[in-house]
């Protein structure tokens, strides 16, 4: 490509980085290409032409998100590979609580400036995400920032969008009393919560690469880093089984903002707490902070990511599904009369 901008360069912007970033990033994009894409990286716009075989009345599902400042301890660590995977996860793991399945995504990075390699590293994580969720990665945007961004650090968020038939919308008005909830473990922090997180452990002058006995030998960086678990292809396998009521995604907000949200007004939830399996980096973290159990659980998904509401007979079965696809998941509690979370 012979374009060149010497005064663009000296302001701080290398567009040939740019290009250089686009190449790197190709083969990654490959992995994500689905029967429905038609993917050409570096054109003006995506192009999907979605395979709406058995759906009578297609919905649309648009879920957009970032992944925080979760991205401090990337730059701590200096690993950039999976971060790709949180921004595709809380995009995904919102659409498919309405039932819908993920069809595409795309990614806009803003950094202060345009190191390619660690570009591509970036979009390999956005990749591993989109595998694990089944949808194309057809475009997204690289801005390189100098003055606005640190030179060595970058911001990352993303969009997606997700189809189901309008009859297979989850619809909580079909829940009653004694409905049970089922809880699927997380994989750890996910993306939520980090500025307690980073106060509380004093991030920035602590050393984070240093093994923990609480945490298993694993470091804190280690553990706080870990990928927020995609549910999309569990739950589609469990839609196909089973009737599901309700689905909630654990993000900000923890078990008191996010699980009313999926349940039918005039109910409310009682949470068996002792059946929490409760991971240790929330233990850690709620011991060196001082915090109160009731804040912990109003924060962070405390080891639950997911749950999903369930009549009393179909619990078995929507367990073993979720076994079936490698998920732990276990009753945390049932649907009672009132509003809210009870603990």
């Amino acid at each position: 490509m012979n374009s060149f901008s010497e005064s663009y360069k000296a302001a701080g912007v290398d567009i040939t980085a740019g290009y250089k970033s686009v190449e790197l990033m190709k083969s990654h994009v490959a992995r994500t290409q689905t029967p429905e894409s038609s993917c050409s990286i570096g054109g003006f716009g995506g192009l999907l032409a979605p395979d709406l075989t058995g759906i009578d009345n297609p919905v649309l599902v648009s879920g957009t998100d970032g992944v925080g400042t979760k991205l401090k301890i990337a730059f701590l660590m200096d690993k950039h590979d999976t971060v790709g995977i949180d921004c595709v996860a809380m995009c995904v793991n919102d659409i498919i609580c309405c039932g819908a399945r993920p069809l595409f995504f795309l990614d806009y990075i803003a950094c202060g400036k345009n190191f390619p390699e660690k570009i591509a590293d970036i979009v390999k994580g956005v990749a591993d995400g989109c595998v694990q969720s089944g949808c194309a990665l057809i475009g997204g945007e690289t801005a390189e920032m100098p003055g606005f961004y640190p030179e060595d650090e970058y911001d990352l968020a993303g969009f997606s969008t997700g189809v189901v038939d309008r009859d297979k919308v989850i619809n909580p008005e079909t829940q009653n009393v004694g409905d049970i909830v089922i809880g699927i473990a997380s994989s750890g922090v996910h993306s939520n919560g980090f500025s307690l997180v980073r106060k509380v452990f004093d991030i920035e002058n602590r050393d984070i690469k240093e093994p923990l006995e609480a945490l298993g030998g694993k470091s804190l960086g280690e553990t706080l880093l870990t990928p927020t678990k995609i549910y999309v292809k569990p739950i589609l396998s469990l839609l196909k089984e089973v009737p599901v009521k309700g689905i909630s995604h654990i993000t900000g907000g923890g078990f008191y903002e996010n699980i009313p949200r999926s349940i039918k007004k005039g109910l409310g939830v009682k949470v068996d707490k002792s059946s929490v399996r409760i991971l240790p980096i929330f233990k850690l973290l709620m011991s060196e902070g001082n915090i109160p159990e009731r804040d912990m659980f109003n924060t962070y998904n405390m080891g639950v990511g997911m749950t999903v509401v369930v009549s009393p007979e179909y619990v078995d079965q929507a367990i073993a599904i979720l076994s079936g696809c490698g998920e732990e998941a276990y009753v945390i509690g049932e649907l009672v009369e009132g509003e809210g979370v009870i603990m």
